[in-house]
């Protein structure tokens, strides 16, 4: 059965034999309750209760769970279903049900129309008291079901996306240790340590900032902008010494935005890959502009660079670009992504995220 556009596996056999059970049970308690009878009259009884109730319910339970799956795909409400087909399965069952106990000699037929009225008199209400009731089940059972399949893909996703933060942090961790880099750091500090010892400090309190918001964010799936552009301005900061006029870079992000949640490493990705990439092949070095803004799409952080730039379909699997795409995709779904674009002079790195 299907409830709206939630799948229900209807089990119908379980069904049949509730169905059975309920039927016993109304039949005992009418037994009880009413002029004193034979066991044999009880167990006649039952007979034929069963050959009505199974000859009703067991075409019911076959097609009607059938139709209500595909009439809920064309957006019919269940219980439009529902109540006509048991009406229908009801009266159709119950005429097939006496008409065979009739040709089989177990009543007679001087009598047919009005026993099969009598009949109908108790089997319509009991098949729409137990219909409608399975039907609430059944929805109810379902939406549970999906609730459960939401959580628990919403669970997967979490985890996902905390593994996918974890690896980019590590590898941006990484790329700061990376004795190449550490050596162009601290040969940059030793420099500065006999012309400009303030900047000497500078760079290593930058270098500190780094490290630190790099294990600082590791419980966070999200972070504000501020935090996130405060890790890409020491990182620019740093590679300032180390590449001097090469590198012209300028961060121009509206202040509207800052405690906007971007993914931690986000930016700092886009502007590394920009910097290693971008910049650094090139003699004379080059620009490089990390700006925001807000429009009714979302949110737009971009990253360009006046180096030769590149196809996003290039990157290789498990590159920082590519783990950021996984991430976005993991939090938001469709509605972030990353677009790479020629415009002027620059190559053009977007990430747009949904608006909070």
């Amino acid at each position: 059965m299907t409830t709206g556009t939630v799948p229900f596996k209807h089990r119908w056999l379980f069904s049949l034999l509730w169905t059975n059970v309920a039927v016993a049970l109304v039949d005992l308690v009418v037994f009880v309750g009413g002029p004193a009878r034979s066991t044999r009259d009880l167990l006649q009884s039952l007979a034929f209760t069963f050959v009505y109730a199974n000859l009703t319910s067991f075409f019911a339970l076959l097609i009607l769970g059938w139709l209500i799956e595909r009439l809920a795909l064309r957006g019919v409400p269940p219980w439009k279903v529902v109540i006509p087909g048991i009406l229908v399965f009801t009266t159709g069952g119950c005429l097939l049900a006496q008409s065979l106990l009739a040709a089989a000699g177990f009543s007679g037929s001087q009598h047919f129309w009005l026993d099969y009225y009598r009949t109908l008199r108790f089997a319509v209400p009991l098949a729409l008291v137990f219909g409608l009731g399975a039907m609430t089940h059944a929805t109810l059972l379902a939406r549970v079901q999906m609730m459960e399949r939401e959580l628990h893909e919403k669970q997967i996703a979490g985890e996902r996306s905390r593994k996918l933060a974890a690896e980019t942090r590590l590898r941006s961790l990484e790329s700061w240790i990376h004795p190449h880099f550490l050596f162009n750091t601290l040969n940059s500090i030793s420099a500065l340590i006999a012309i400009d010892p303030a900047r000497a400090d500078q760079i290593v309190g930058r270098l500190a900032i780094l490290l630190r918001a790099s294990l600082d964010t590791s419980a966070n799936s999200l972070i504000p902008l501020h935090q996130e552009i405060a890790m890409v301005e020491s990182y620019l900061d740093i590679e300032r010494v180390r590449l001097g006029d090469k590198l012209r870079a300028r961060v121009e992000v509206p202040d509207e935005l800052r405690e906007t949640k971007v993914p931690p490493m986000s930016i700092q990705s886009l502007v590394e890959n920009a910097v290693k990439h971008g910049i650094t092949p090139q003699s004379d070095g080059g620009d490089l502009v990390v700006s925001g803004r807000a429009d009714a799409e979302g949110i737009h952080i971009e990253v360009g660079d006046t180096g030769p730039g590149f196809e996003l379909a290039d990157i290789c699997a498990g590159h920082g670009l590519d783990k950021l795409v996984q991430r976005l995709d993991t939090l938001f779904g469709d509605r972030a992504r990353l677009n790479v674009t020629r415009r002027d002079a620059y190559s053009v790195v977007e990430m747009i995220l949904p608006r909070p």
